[in-house]
């Protein structure tokens, strides 16, 4: 008898334990959070809010190197692309490889998080966050 409720006990432990598991999985990363403890120190959100790096708001669509007042690499002002999911998953992941020259040294490697961030910034709306 002893040995039966161990056993369900165990059992019951291992399907909680796996419940929570697949619960926190399917959340997925915050994209808010990953972004201010990832990126947040080099750029804003709000339009006009450069820092190191250009503003992110409104990025999707928007040519590379192009904010006003914003400090580029001539590698990145010349660069001829627009912003899109795909270029900001290859960026992100490896900033220099897919830009020669730029001064962006950071990279998210984990796909996760590229894709919770990358996710938030395209969640923004037309208006930009207070």
């Amino acid at each position: 008898m002893k040995c039966a409720t161990m056993f369900s006990t165990a059992i019951l432990g291992l399907l909680l334990c796996s419940s929570i598991t697949s619960a926190q999985e399917h959340a997925g990363p915050d994209g808010e959070r990953l972004f201010r403890s990832r990126c947040g120190s080099c750029h804003g959100l709000n339009t006009g809010e450069n820092r190191v790096g250009p503003h992110l708001f409104g990025v999707f669509g928007r040519a590379a190197g192009s904010v006003a007042g914003a400090r580029y690499s001539n590698a990145l002002r010349t660069s001829g692309f627009v912003w899109d999911e795909e270029r900001l998953h290859a960026y992100l992941n490896n900033p220099r490889q897919v830009v020669p020259g730029t001064t962006m040294s950071a990279s998210v490697r984990d796909q996760a998080q590229r894709s919770a961030i990358i996710t938030y910034l395209q969640s923004l709306s037309a208006e930009p966050p207070n």
